[in-house]
């Protein structure tokens, strides 16, 4: 391999700019300079590299949420009035905390916001949601069960269990929160309730939210309109108050009832072989 070199020094060009002989080697600088010449002005990288750079967002940290400012929550009233804290940068991803924080100046040295109209266990869901994402009791996934907690019954006997995301809920619709409104939103639907405690939740739900707002009020009166025939007399006197509290509880229940009375007629019109027969039309199926 000695004589390597000079069997093939012949085919090296002789205007090669710059050799330099480094011993018995020879090494030869290629000369770059027309490299990407079709590239225009994107000589020093990719094209629009430099605009892409500048318009990506500054990516915030956690570390970035727990160095902002402490906020004080005062919640509730009476015995169960608490100091909460929680960090303003987290905070200010709900619009109703943002513009109560832009109210407080650099030179304040305490900043406390008061919520004494709001539940306790309501904020301390809503800040777990802010911190983790999810508040308990969690969904269990691929199902439509809660994480069971060993302090609450199985059957929600009191409406306990339901106007604990009902207020969240609502908490959330007033935090413009339509992420953890969903999500309570779904966890009502996991609860397991007797008859009492689902009268319980429609008079919270009918007494904190907007007659306009369907996604909860109308489950509420699908549900005692498809089982009031026999949830009714489990909480009579209870469901004939909500209707005298509530007249348009009573509304959307009886429209709900006569829709689909009609809409019964209209099938067995259209397919008369499955009408019922005489004297079966009161007979109801057991356990709806």
């Amino acid at each position: 391999m000695a004589d390597s070199i000079e069997n093939f020094a012949e085919f090296i060009p002789g205007d090669t700019p710059a050799d330099v002989d480094m011993g018995n080697e020879v090494m030869v600088e290629i000369d770059a300079s027309g490299a990407g010449a079709d590239n225009g002005d994107h000589e020093n990288g990719l094209p629009f590299q430099e605009e892409a750079m500048e318009d990506a967002p500054v990516r915030v940290t956690y570390i970035d949420y727990l160095r902002s400012p402490v906020i004080g929550l005062l919640v509730g009233q009476g015995d169960e009035q608490a100091l909460l804290t929680a960090h303003q940068a987290l905070l200010t991803s709900s619009p109703w905390f943002a513009d109560a924080c832009a109210k407080f100046s650099d030179e304040v040295s305490e900043r406390r916001i008061d919520l004494i109209d709001e539940d306790l266990d309501a904020v301390g869901c809503f800040l777990e949601f802010l911190y983790t994402g999810d508040y308990f009791p969690r969904k269990l996934p691929g199902t439509r069960d809660l994480e069971k907690d060993p302090h609450t019954p199985d059957v929600d006997e009191t409406g306990d269990q339901l106007l604990k995301h009902a207020r969240v809920y609502t908490l959330a619709e007033t935090l413009s929160l339509p992420t953890l409104k969903t999500l309570a939103s779904s966890k009502i639907h996991c609860v397991n309730s007797t008859a009492k405690g689902e009268i319980a939740y429609a008079r919270y739900v009918y007494a904190h939210t907007h007659k306009d707002d369907t996604a909860i009020r109308a489950p509420v009166a699908n549900f005692w309109a498809t089982r009031s025939h026999t949830l009714r007399t489990e909480a009579e006197d209870e469901f004939r108050q909500m209707c005298l509290e509530f007249p348009q509880f009573g509304y959307d229940v009886l429209t709900r009832v006569l829709d689909e009375k009609v809409k019964r007629e209209k099938q067995e019109k259209m397919h008369p072989s499955s009408a019922h027969t005489p004297g079966s039309s009161r007979k109801r199926a057991r356990g709806i």
